[in-house]
């Protein structure tokens, strides 16, 4: 049966979005929600990669590139975090449980989770930059005796901007894994780290020598953090970010998405920080 999904999902023309019916809707912050989608008339759903995205689609609205932010092993339904910022964004976080949304993808490289089997995994997030990352988390924790510890360093700029509450304090209760968060303003009930998430880095129980590192958020903040790890004694081909561009194709031809010499659509969005480091440093790339 599961077979017979994946070789349907595997024939889909990557240009025409496949209808999919919103199965639930939920509310993360005052302007951040995570919907289910499920596919509709038994089509399957395509396998992903922890660290891939979609195309989704709204008639009438237009196509905007999403992160997928679910567990990688529940075959049956997609799930996205998305921030209402614009008409696109806004029109698709308030789809109704039932109405249809096109989908296109997955697309993309993933983060390498393989490589990291027997090994530390080190997961640094800002912002709504949490949700690529959620699903390594899923398969670290599905897959507990594959590697060593678990690392989640997570920011954002008020408590009330914090993505999956819930799961973060069921996380800090999980074996060989260890949740740090901080924010940019507490306020007066906040009692927990203040400030920029790379000065979690003092908290962490690291060891640079048998560790990757995943990190996705603002560029800035992936810079940071990417030269505090290189100064931990992280190497730069252990060290991963996922980059964000605006994507309209998702499959190489409009080169909307072009950074430098890639295309974050074909050859990331995960890359290595040996590969970016040289472009991050060029202003207004």
């Amino acid at each position: 049966m599961e077979e017979n999904k994946v070789a349907t999902a595997a024939n889909f023309d990557p240009m025409l979005p496949q209808p999919y019916s919103v199965l639930q809707v939920v509310k993360e912050t005052a302007d951040t929600f995570t919907l289910t989608l499920q596919a509709r008339n038994g089509a399957g759903t395509a396998p992903f990669e922890p660290g891939q995205f979609s195309m989704l689609w709204v008639f009438g609205v237009g196509e905007l590139p999403i992160s997928i932010s679910g567990d990688p092993s529940d075959l049956g339904r997609l799930v996205y975090t998305v921030r209402s910022v614009g008409e696109a964004t806004n029109s698709l976080v308030n789809r109704e449980v039932g109405e249809a949304i096109g989908v296109r993808g997955p697309f993309g490289t993933g983060w390498p989770i393989h490589q990291a089997e027997g090994r530390d995994v080190v997961v640094i997030a800002g912002g709504i930059g949490f949700a690529p990352l959620r699903p390594v988390i899923y398969e670290v924790l599905h897959n507990r005796k594959k590697y060593g510890r678990l690392v989640i360093l997570y920011g954002a700029r008020s408590p009330r901007e914090l993505l999956y509450r819930k799961e973060l304090a069921a996380w800090v209760r999980q074996n060989d894994t260890q949740v740090l968060v901080t924010v940019d303003y507490g306020g007066l009930s906040w009692r927990g780290h203040v400030g920029v998430v790379t000065t979690l880095f003092k908290y962490a129980r690291l060891q640079p020598a048998r560790s990757l590192a995943f990190t996705c958020g603002p560029e800035i903040m992936m810079r940071f953090a990417a030269r505090e790890l290189e100064n931990l004694g992280f190497a730069r081909e252990n060290i991963y970010l996922s980059m964000e561009r605006n994507m309209k194709c998702a499959v190489g031809f409009c080169g909307h998405c072009q950074y430098g010499p890639h295309f974050i659509c074909k050859d990331g969005p995960v890359f290595s920080y040996d590969k970016m480091r040289p472009l991050l440093e060029k202003y207004e790339l």
